[in-house]
């Protein structure tokens, strides 16, 4: 892929409304295709100009941004498709698609989640169950907030395939105004932190309701890098520097950002809320509920030593009490 003039970008949250936005941006020539599941958003951005649900105050720009209700024709509209549904609706999503659309395309994962039904991160499932080329497959991590970018606050955005001249291309039709890109060829550690750092996030949140201060924070966060790391290179033995912006940066401002809906989600537990409470009253989804079941389960082969993950996944799925399993998780930090 030497050049690109459409995209094509499935979802119709806050992340993939961030994505129409600097892809559809001022400077920018690009045709954007957005898939979007309601027709009824469809149809009511088509004459407001706002997405109905998420970020409403962004405008998206009608005479570059196309929509449609039906995946296989945003799918078979342009060559790069931009994925950015949660991790847990994602095969569901794409069992819809007539397969014979997929053949020749490139994919951008920005999904920060592993798919449920197969406890695989997206790369690996476009891969084995679409037989797509990996390097046909790019991933978008941050750190970067949507709402940030409906702001138009500088962020950073790093881009991740073992192709570098289409992690290079994609990084240079995102690059704008206020976000800078940079690429890398880690695309499986990428994608492990960025699902990662949703689960530190929770945890981050809960010691937030529990009243744990800034000090306790720091000390959790820091631990948690490590621990990312001895998952990474258990998992997948790659020389990777954990403190760049993709895997620590993405972690510090998930774990600690206003905008975090996994940290909104464990301060929510830590204050007192049932899981199911919580969820209901999110009214978003909070990608590390999913995210602490299956990297679980996906730690029972890799065996990494990773406390965190264990606590956050004991409050969430074993019903421990929180403040009981943080205060026991707290006595193993150092």
């Amino acid at each position: 892929m030497n050049s690109l003039s459409e995209v094509t970008v499935i979802g119709g949250g806050s992340w993939a409304t961030a994505i129409v936005k600097m892809l559809s941006s001022p400077e920018k020539e690009l045709k954007v295709h957005w898939w979007l599941r309601n027709p009824e958003d469809v149809a009511y951005i088509n004459s407001h100009a706002h997405n109905p649900k998420y970020l409403s105050d962004v405008t998206i720009d009608l005479n570059k941004v196309h929509l449609y209700s039906d995946i296989n024709m945003a799918v078979s509209a342009s060559e790069l498709v931009v994925l950015a549904i949660p991790s847990a609706f994602f095969s569901e999503c794409f069992a819809k698609i007539d397969t014979t659309f997929l053949a020749g395309k490139y994919f951008l994962s920005a999904i920060k989640g592993v798919v449920p039904e197969t406890h695989q991160i997206v790369s690996h499932y476009l891969e084995t169950s679409f037989n797509v080329p990996s390097d046909h497959i790019a991933a978008i991590t941050g750190p970067c907030h949507a709402e940030e970018v409906a702001l138009e606050k500088l962020s950073f955005l790093t881009f991740a395939s073992s192709d570098e001249s289409l992690s290079d291309m994609i990084a240079g039709i995102f690059r704008g105004r206020y976000i800078n890109t940079k690429t890398t060829t880690d695309m499986y550690g990428v994608e492990y932190s960025a699902v990662l750092k949703n689960v530190y996030a929770i945890a981050s949140g809960i010691c937030h309701g529990l009243g744990y201060g800034d000090n306790y924070q720091a000390v959790l966060v820091s631990s948690a890098i490590r621990e990312t790391e001895r998952f990474l290179d258990a998992h997948h033995e790659l020389h990777r520097d954990v403190k760049e912006n993709a895997y620590l940066g993405d972690l510090l401002v998930t774990a600690y950002s206003q905008f975090s809906r996994n940290r909104t989600f464990g301060t929510m537990l830590g204050k007192g809320y049932s899981v199911k409470s919580a969820q209901l009253e999110m009214n978003m989804v909070a990608e590390g509920f999913y995210a602490t079941q299956t990297m679980h389960d996906i730690n029972k082969d890799t065996a990494a030593d990773m406390p965190i993950l264990e606590a956050v996944y004991d409050i969430i799925y074993r019903g421990m009490h929180p403040r009981l399993r943080m205060g026991r998780l707290s006595e193993s930090l150092n």
